[in-house]
């Protein structure tokens, strides 16, 4: 049989660095990994980089430019035959390395089993166990932006390896070609007959089930406010409402409740999938959303970004920060002694002021020629 140590052997010797990043869970999660994915590949450019992501977001991992191989996670809920072909693939890939962002105890076993010689993760929970290198972080603690915490677990790899960053790569961490967002534009104004040479502002309501956001009414309030706000200016605004999977009901409500206080605006239409509906994103000149998945896409973009996050310790506007430039980002959060949950406490007066004071500064900087 061979044992563990000589697979480690022959995997440290006779190929380039092969480094597993395991990001398994929520699409947010999995935009905030893509720093730590550009750190590794600036720290050790001739590196294969693999993720171990699960079928959602396979679609956007896809779209990484720091991603060269997509490895489908079955799950913990998988029948054996799924966890014994995955366990084989991860063998056959012949790693080097493993960094795990969110650890589990399933996914350190499976590392561990596939003999890949080198494994990081944080030091939490009795998962570590499986992990030779692990990274006290305090997660809980909410610190720091979750992606700064996965940037630190890339760094300390690219430690291991005897490697360091000059600096740490800056935003946007999903570039796209050039061209790109204006082709997108181009290709949502063609299809709702929409003027391209106004501010887009993009708000999504729903929350794919995980999020504390505002409620319908109060976006429909938001809304308002900023748009009054505008209404005097060149700058005045066309609202994209953008929904997920079950959500397009709610969107298609707060399109009536917004048009009937005359605003201008549409729904966004179903796009092909999950990476055409990142890539629409890219159209957007403000984000607006709670803490989902696609306002930590628009932030992985770029692009100016309006947050709205609960009082919860483990959920704060700082952990769950967007990676875009500060100077693109807002974020609000009901005041402290509001309960965890009381999203009704915010104040959205305040909240469409710095909105319609951010989009007056993209215009100026986008649309003054």
């Amino acid at each position: 049989m061979t044992s563990s140590s000589s697979v480690a052997g022959r995997h440290a010797t006779d190929q380039p660095p092969h480094i597993l990043v395991v990001r398994n869970d929520k699409l947010g999660d999995f935009m905030l990994a893509w720093p730590a994915l550009a750190c590794l590949k600036a720290g050790i450019p001739e590196a294969r980089i693999s993720v171990l992501v699960p079928t959602y977001t396979a679609p956007l991992a896809r779209l990484c430019p720091w991603i060269d191989e997509v490895i489908l996670d079955p799950g913990d809920g998988a029948e054996k035959q799924a966890q014994r072909k995955l366990l084989a693939q991860l063998r056959n890939a012949r790693f080097t390395t493993m960094l795990t962002l969110y650890s589990t105890p399933r996914i350190g076993w499976l590392g561990w089993r596939a003999g890949i010689p080198r494994r990081l993760a944080p030091a939490t929970k009795w998962a570590q166990l499986f992990y030779n290198h692990r990274i006290v972080q305090r997660r809980s603690r909410s610190a720091k932006p979750e992606y700064q915490y996965n940037i630190e677990l890339a760094e300390a790899l690219l430690a291991t390896a005897g490697r360091s960053l000059s600096a740490r790569p800056t935003p946007p961490y999903w570039p796209l070609p050039p061209g790109a967002a204006e082709a997108q534009r181009e290709t949502i104004a063609a299809e709702l007959a929409l003027d391209t040479r106004t501010p887009w502002l993009f708000l999504h309501a729903g929350s794919g089930g995980s999020a504390v956001n505002l409620s319908p009414t109060q976006y429909a309030e938001l809304a308002t406010a900023v748009d009054s706000r505008l209404a005097t200016s060149a700058s005045r605004p066309q609202w994209l409402l953008t929904a997920g999977p079950g959500e397009e009901p709610v969107a298609h409500e707060l399109q009536r409740a917004l048009a009937a206080q005359g605003l201008s605006v549409a729904v966004l239409p179903p796009r092909g999938s999950l990476g055409d509906f990142a890539l629409a994103i890219s159209a957007a000149d403000l984000f607006v959303a709670g803490s989902t998945g696609p306002l930590h896409i628009a932030g992985c973009l770029n692009r100016p970004t309006a947050g709205f996050y609960p009082a919860r310790r483990s959920a704060t506007s700082l952990r769950w920060q967007t990676c875009n430039d500060e100077a693109h980002r807002l974020a609000f959060s009901p005041p402290p002694d509001a309960g965890e949950s009381d999203m009704a406490a915010l104040d959205l007066e305040a909240a469409a002021d710095a909105i319609s004071a951010l989009v007056r500064r993209q215009v100026a900087a986008t649309y003054a020629s």
